[in-house]
């Protein structure tokens, strides 16, 4: 046993910490995913029903004063001004109900409503759901997808008349009236499939069961009265394994209706139902009995700090990439004290770059700040800062040069990769790469800068340049960029220029091997040569790049004037190695043992592009972000093991997910090597397994609300030329003749004819 583990007691009952957390990590996700959803759906369903009828009831006057008068009469009020305020309450509470507005204060009205129509006017099924609809949205509220929930912070701290105490008094009840409520309506329920069993075995005639209808939703709930529906109901009123419970109800409800088509209320039927399978059996239950001793004996499942992280193991973590971040979740219950360190705060979707440097999407989208990935995980600590360095012998990372020091007794280093340029830096300046957010902003900003030159510029074989841009490296990223930036000339913008067409656009994709996309199976190589064709652009295959400089590319001893060049061949790790002193290949990759670790320290682990790990059949894994989180998982394993003083895990064995790579619209290959497919199908395919693995929520929704509303109006994201434009002490912006990053409009840097008038006099002459 190594030191780190002899400091580790482990508390009594730990065994069921795992299972237990699974459970509390499951019903929390249902929660949060499944549980606005529900609540929106709910609120548009029952807006609906009462909305159509105040529509109906508009559209025929006479029968609204009819019901007011002879159907439904309010004592105390006159059947003209009760016509009014009815239809008056069916037109505007759905529509506060549907976006979440006053929600309790809208739900209340439909509540009496419904009450007032079952009572008065006619017995059924569907009043009493509304009604029990109605009640939950006045004792809860509306969900997280609702006004109310936007507003709530702000108008609770405005000087707005009544709005402090109104928030405060919504509070009340969902603390207090809530879990009344709760109790009411799994007892309703239950005693409705009670009263239905008993009426169809005869125990309760027709006549005896008139009294019950006007109260208890019979005739829906007749196909639950079954053995198993009996036993539910008995959960439901004790309040045991609710949610199952009413899953279970969900399920019999969901059979009945496939088998009969007369079973219009079974949707209002689930949406009752839902509450209790989403948020459990509220305060009196015994399920509540049963969480509260969890809670204590567990206290992680209350979001609190399951022990004590003083004298733990210190495990960190160099990288807040996809190994980083999937290793650090996998020790979330593990007894070490985790360190997370990034020279960025934000955790970085790399495969989706591509449509921030060509304008499809903002970095917010494909961004997510590591801190809020973590704000629940109390053994982790996030922190800024760039590593320059390891001291083994000491076991402690450094950073900004040694100043501050980590002290460790795990390290796991996920630091990723930079771009290679083969030896030949020098081209960097000219043919910028793609692997972090301002490469992106870079490549954006260089992208639409170049049509706005090709706009000003007088000589064809000049603006010809400009609209030249030229790819290095036929791989994923290389064929995205090349088909993003076609689509980009091509859609979109052919009404923003005057001077020229930008779909004369020329895109060029430089491949040094025989064929694009070498890793994917040779038919779909070749599918995405003819998609990227389609497209425009020109494939130069079996190609190489001899030269950049400003002017444009020497390929295969041809020169190719274009401005716009951009680099995605080729990687390289990042200086990990040397940190730690390992043995490095020529790309930089530590060379790893079977567990991940560095050779001769155990206690060092390599992930990701930082590792060289020959564990894919015995070949390298390859640099994509799967293979990156299998790792990360796989190294928490083994730390989890040896803090635990238990046998580690079987060697690290990759496996390969499948590979994908998107080129335009409706183009995309997929190679899963067991099926390999193209076209229309493979798209839907890639954009349903990036937005799937996005970090956030609002990542997703975001992303789905762009790339849907690009797709069917050829509108991409705001085209924003940022960055890189320097400013003279007189604020005069600096012409691109003096901007080391922006080559000249013209042949000796000078503004062509047409250029002049443009800018203002001070810049046009210096």
């Amino acid at each position: 046993m190594n030191d780190a583990a002899k400091r580790i007691s482990a508390p009594r009952g730990a065994w069921l910490a795992g299972p237990i957390g699974l459970y509390s990590d499951g019903i929390r996700l249902i929660e949060k995913v499944y549980g606005p959803i529900a609540d929106l759906l709910t609120r548009l369903a029952l807006a609906q029903a009462f909305f159509v009828s105040g529509i109906l009831k508009l559209a025929n006057w006479q029968i609204a004063l009819d019901l007011a008068r002879y159907e439904y009469p309010v004592s105390w009020m006159d059947p003209v001004t009760a016509a009014y305020v009815g239809v008056t309450i069916e037109l505007l509470c759905p529509i506060l109900l549907a976006i979440g507005l006053a929600t309790r204060l809208a739900a209340a009205p439909l509540l009496i409503l419904s009450l007032v129509i079952q009572l008065n006017y006619q017995v059924l099924d569907t009043n009493l759901f509304w009604a029990a609809l109605a009640g939950w949205f006045v004792v809860r509220g509306a969900g997280p997808l609702s006004i109310d929930r936007l507003l709530a912070r702000g108008l609770g701290d405005t000087a707005l008349p009544l709005a402090a105490a109104t928030i405060s008094a919504g509070r009340w009840i969902t603390n207090h009236v809530k879990p009344a409520y709760q109790l009411l309506l799994r007892v309703w329920i239950a005693t409705g499939v009670t009263a239905a069993a008993a009426m169809l075995t005869g125990s309760i005639d027709a006549a005896g069961s008139d009294p019950l209808r006007l109260w208890l939703p019979l005739n829906a709930l007749a196909p639950l009265a079954s053995g198993i529906g009996l036993a539910a109901a008995a959960l439901l009123v004790i309040g045991l394994a609710t949610r199952i419970t009413a899953l279970v109800l969900i399920g019999l409800v969901l059979g009945t209706a496939m088998s009969d088509t007369q079973m219009t209320f079974a949707h209002w039927l689930i949406m009752v139902l839902a509450p209790i399978a989403l948020y459990g059996a509220g305060r009196y239950s015994l399920d509540e009995l049963l969480d509260r001793r969890l809670r204590r004996a567990f206290p992680q499942l209350e979001g609190k700090p399951a022990f004590s992280l003083e004298g733990l193991p210190r495990v960190v973590i160099v990288g807040a990439g996809f190994g980083g971040v999937a290793c650090a979740k996998a020790l979330r219950r593990a007894p070490c004290a985790i360190t997370l360190v990034d020279r960025h705060n934000y955790h970085l979707f790399q495969p989706l770059l591509y449509q921030v440097a060509t304008a499809g999407l903002a970095p917010g989208d494909i961004a997510t700040s590591t801190r809020s990935l973590f704000r629940e995980q109390f053994n982790t600590r996030v922190l800024l800062g760039e590593v320059t360095g390891v001291d083994a012998v000491r076991q402690q990372v450094l950073l900004g040069g040694g100043e501050t020091r980590l002290p460790y007794d795990y390290l796991v280093l996920a630091t990723g990769a930079r771009h290679s340029y083969f030896g030949r830096d020098e081209w960097e300046p000219f043919a910028p790469g793609l692997k972090q957010v301002e490469d992106a902003t870079e490549v954006r900003r260089r992208v639409l800068l170049a049509f706005e030159r090709a706009e000003a510029i007088d000589d064809p074989q000049e603006r010809e340049a400009w609209l030249t841009f030229l790819i290095v490296g036929g791989g994923p990223t290389g064929v995205e960029l090349a088909g993003a930036i076609a689509e980009l000339a091509r859609f979109g913008m052919e009404k923003d220029f005057r001077r020229f067409d930008p779909a004369a656009a020329r895109v060029i994709l430089v491949q040094s091997a025989p064929r694009i996309l070498p890793t994917f199976a040779e038919r779909l190589s070749a599918r995405a040569e003819t998609s990227l064709r389609r497209l425009g652009v020109e494939v130069l295959i079996g190609s190489r790049v001899e030269h950049i400089d400003a002017e444009g590319v020497l390929v295969s001893g041809k020169r190719i004037a274009a401005r716009t060049v951009l680099w995605a061949a080729g990687v390289v790790a990042s200086p990990a190695a040397r940190w730690v002193g390992a043995i490095a290949d020529s790309a930089g990759r530590i060379k790893v043992d079977a567990d991940l670790s560095v050779p001769e320290q155990p206690n060092v682990f390599a992930i990701g592009d930082t590792a060289l790990a020959n564990a894919w059949n015995g070949q390298p894994v390859p640099g994509l972000g799967p293979a990156a989180k299998q790792q990360g998982k796989y190294v928490a394993s083994v730390i989890r093991a040896r803090i635990a003083a238990k046998k580690g895990p079987l060697p690290f064995r990759y496996r390969h997910l499948g590979s994908l790579a998107t080129i335009g619209r409706k183009s995309a290959v997929a190679d899963f090597t067991w099926i390999r497919v193209s076209g229309a199908l493979a798209w839907w395919l890639w954009g349903f397994v990036h937005v799937y693995f996005l970090a956030g929520m609002r990542n997703r929704i975001s992303i789905v609300f762009d790339w849907m509303w690009a797709y069917l109006t050829f509108r991409s994201g705001t085209r924003l030329i940022t960055g890189g434009v320097r400013r003279t002490e007189d604020s005069m912006p600096v012409t691109a003749s003096q901007s080391p990053l922006i080559p000249p409009f013209g042949k000796g840097g000078k503004l062509p004819q047409a250029a002049e008038g443009l800018l203002p006099p001070r810049v046009q002459h210096g």
